[in-house]
């Protein structure tokens, strides 16, 4: 049986993040419209306007091919729809390959949309990154496990934590990138038993997407969830709605009632 929550009353924070580690669950979604961001408003803590957008509504194969121009755009639309979740721009492949040109970017981030905080992916190796932009005041959320921009040079989606070396290993890049100072989290792609060694690790929230419910909060690509990408179904996402079915029926009876002059009826016309 679920259990009613209610819906969120004030403008979420980084300190509103904080706070829910360990008392709270963090629910987040992706974005990627003023509609969907305003459907969602007040229902999640957090969305993520996600390069995922490239391989669910640009129909590329993957995510490496996104532009910070097209984040702006899509996060100007999103901050235009949702008031009270906590906004985050996906920073895309390319676009934090130093520190300068990280602070560049970001930089437009902020002041191009109203988007709190960036995401970038990466552990240890990234800390620099995350350095530089929190001494300039551009909060981050990290990424770590498996993660999309790093596909080809991985050859292609691997689970990570399968083993004790691994775990250690990720727990070191969480630690790093508390050190660093991100605000929270993304743990995606990893064995339960590593997302939980991560989450006890860090006093920082965790994010997990694939890495089961030991983590501080959940995120899912909105049009996985909701079952308009069809292309495939990772094995972590439940479809709480048919929405490719709900869609095709709605088009179907549209087609049939204009084929057979039945809409508009007088109901419809001035």
């Amino acid at each position: 049986m679920s259990i009613h929550t209610p819906k969120i009353e004030k403008k979420v924070t980084l300190t509103t993040i904080a706070k829910m580690k360990g008392v709270e669950p963090i629910t987040m979604v992706t974005a990627y419209d003023a509609l969907f961001a305003q459907l969602f408003d007040a229902e999640v803590e957090m969305i993520l306007v996600g390069d995922s957008l490239n391989m669910s509504f640009l129909g590329k194969e993957d995510t490496l091919s996104a532009t910070m121009d097209q984040m702006i755009y899509h996060t100007q639309a999103v901050c235009n729809g949702a008031k009270l979740p906590l906004i985050v721009l996906d920073m895309p492949f390319g676009t934090y390959t130093s520190p300068e040109v990280a602070i560049q970017n970001a930089t437009r981030a902020y002041q191009e949309t109203n988007a709190q905080a960036v995401k970038i992916e990466g552990g240890k190796e990234r800390v620099h990154i995350v350095e530089a932009l929190t001494q300039n005041s551009i909060a981050v959320l990290g990424h770590i496990g498996l993660m999309p921009q790093f596909l080809r040079s991985d050859g292609g989606y691997k689970i990570r934590g399968k083993d004790q070396a691994d775990i250690d290993s990720l727990v070191e890049d969480a630690k790093a990138l508390e050190a660093a100072g991100v605000f929270a989290i993304v743990v995606e792609g990893v064995k339960s038993e590593a997302a939980q060694a991560i989450t006890k690790a860090v006093s920082v929230p965790t994010i997990g997407i694939g890495a089961g419910n030991t983590t501080d909060g959940q995120v899912l690509v909105w049009s996985d969830m909701f079952g308009f990408f069809e292309a495939f179904k990772p094995k972590f996402v439940k479809q709480y709605c048919d929405g490719a079915k709900h869609v095709r029926d709605g088009l179907e009876a549209y087609r049939n009632e204009v084929k057979a002059k039945e809409f508009p009826s007088e109901e419809y016309t001035y």
